[in-house]
């Protein structure tokens, strides 16, 4: 039984399309990620670098929130500027 994988993006283009205009591909999208089929499964996302770079950037969000609640019960340390 084959499996099945969900397309993940609003617009998707065959990797023929692909190899004969990825700028073109990549416009369709209009700045969102484009899946790119092989036999209509995906096989990767075209991202465009300002959406990946969003990602990116929420995913270091989500690992800092993260490292905050782990630490939120945490005793607090007084400390002098002088100090340091």
């Amino acid at each position: 039984m084959a499996s099945t994988h969900p397309i993940l993006a609003d617009v998707s283009a065959g990797i023929s399309e692909l190899k004969k205009n990825p700028m073109s591909v990549i416009s369709q999208g209009d700045g969102a990620p484009v899946a790119i089929l092989n036999r209509n499964e995906p096989v990767f996302y075209a991202v465009p670098a300002d959406a990946y770079e969003e990602l990116i950037n929420k995913l270091e969000d989500v690992e800092l929130a993260a490292i905050v609640r782990a630490r939120l019960d945490q005793p607090e340390i007084e400390v002098a500027l002088d100090d340091l």
